[in-house]
C-alpha cells in the first residue's frame, strides 16, 4: 500500500521544454520546484505546488523528437468547486497559449472546458468538485 504521504510526479517528454513549462506555470498557477541539465542527456522541469501531494516533470532527450500526444484522450483533470476560481484559470490558460478543444469524450465538456498544449495533450478543467 501506498502512504498518503507519498508524492505523485507525472512525467512527459516534449520537444518544447521551456514553452510546455511556461504554459503551465501561467496557465495552471503552478510554480517552477526545480530544472534540471543534461541528467543522462535529459533536461527537465518540475512544476506544482510545494504543499501538493503531485507535480508535473517535463523532459526533454536532447537529439531526440518524440512529437505529439498519442491520443486526443491523454488528459489531466483538475476539478474546481469554486465557479469564480475555475472561471480565472480558464482565462489564464487561453493566455498562456492553450487551445480550447472539444473534448474527444464529450462528458468533459458538459461542465467543463478541456484545452489543448502545443504538444497535443490535453487538460481538463472540470467546474465541480470530484466526488468518488
Amino acid at each position: 500500500m501506498i502512504p498518503q504521504t507519498s508524492k505523485m510526479r507525472v512525467a512527459r517528454p516534449t520537444d518544447n521544454l521551456h514553452k510546455i513549462t511556461e504554459m503551465y506555470v501561467n496557465g495552471l498557477g503552478f510554480q517552477l520546484l526545480g530544472t534540471f541539465e543534461d541528467h543522462n542527456g535529459f533536461d527537465g522541469s518540475i512544476i506544482g505546488h510545494e504543499k501538493h501531494n503531485y507535480h508535473l516533470e517535463f523532459t526533454h532527450h536532447k537529439g531526440k523528437m518524440v512529437g505529439k500526444a498519442p491520443t486526443q484522450d491523454n488528459l489531466l483533470v483538475f476539478y474546481f468547486s469554486d465557479n469564480d476560481i475555475w472561471v480565472e484559470c480558464c482565462e489564464r490558460m487561453v493566455i498562456a497559449g492553450f487551445e480550447i478543444v472539444s473534448s474527444y469524450n464529450k462528458y468533459w465538456d458538459i461542465v467543463g472546458k478541456t484545452f489543448e498544449d502545443i504538444d497535443g495533450y490535453r487538460i481538463v478543467l472540470q467546474n465541480k468538485e470530484w466526488n468518488a
